[in-house]
């Protein structure tokens, strides 16, 4: 889609392979995704966002795993998150970075403060923030990092419900999460948000259109999208809202295929 416009999204091209549940993170003219599943890879992608057609390889993740908390990254470095190894079945706090205007497998950046997959992540161009997912019960716990640095994941403060299988958008200033489940409702149309340069607990912003779960995400420096999801059933809806801003999504359009376990990425972010 192009942020700035209302309407239905576009084919784009293909991955390397079939597969969902990545993890995310993208530059100026970089988008990439990291793991996946059904057949657990440890790959990297990734597409140039001024052309279309079929992605690249980038390199390989430190460890193969799915269901991974949604990623983040700056103008320089993206960070992958968490996930799972379903055989024997092992959750990690695994942060990965790669340096994203070159190729070359993840390097190891430290660890988020509990193993958990199935968060969302957001940033500014000095913080990653991974926030929510399961450990192996919901969590509303945020994590955040110095993207500039390596090291161990701190506290940031915590969502307001338990999530897990939300999703999450930024500018510079502010973070958004979105639905997910809660823990008692299978899917909500929660919206809250955080200002990034602050620690502290993140606030109610407003709802989504439809209650959802398991959705993708990307940003413009004033506008938040996120499509897709188990609304119960999979959901083609894109909702948008204006970050500086407080209220309620408005509908965007239509992704071109309803589908769920899906994560979204954008040359505009707030790390950029």
């Amino acid at each position: 889609i192009t942020i700035s416009t209302l309407g239905n999204a576009q084919d784009f091209g293909n991955s390397t392979d079939a597969r969902y549940t990545y993890s995310t993170c993208s530059s100026r003219t970089r988008g990439f995704m990291g793991g996946g599943f059904p057949s657990l890879v440890d790959t990297i992608d990734f597409l140039t966002f001024a052309t279309t057609g079929t992605v690249t390889d980038f390199g390989n993740l430190t460890q193969s795993r799915w269901v991974m908390c949604q990623g983040a990254s700056d103008s320089t470095r993206g960070m992958f998150v968490g996930g799972l190894n379903p055989g024997p079945s092992t959750t990690y706090n695994i942060i990965d970075y790669i340096t994203m205007a070159s190729t070359g497998d993840a390097k190891d950046f430290g660890d988020i403060s509990s193993t958990r997959r199935m968060g969302s992540g957001c940033q500014s161009s000095t913080r990653a923030i991974f926030a929510g997912g399961y450990t192996p019960s919901n969590t509303n716990v945020i994590d955040f990092v110095t993207t500039s640095t390596t090291g161990d994941a701190a506290d940031f403060g915590d969502l307001n419900y338990q999530q897990k299988n939300g999703s999450a958008a930024s500018n510079s200033t502010r973070g958004l999460f979105f639905g997910g489940n809660d823990g008692g409702n299978p899917y909500n149309n929660n919206i809250s948000f955080i200002t990034i340069a602050t620690k502290g607990n993140a606030a109610d912003f407003g709802d989504l259109t439809v209650s959802v779960g398991g959705g993708g995400s990307s940003s413009s420096p004033t506008r938040a999208v996120r499509g897709g999801g188990l609304a119960p059933g999979n959901s083609n809806v894109i909702d948008t809202v204006e970050i500086p801003t407080t209220g309620n999504a408005v509908d965007f359009g239509n992704l071109n295929a309803a589908g769920h376990n899906l994560q979204g990425f954008s040359n505009g972010h707030g790390g950029l």
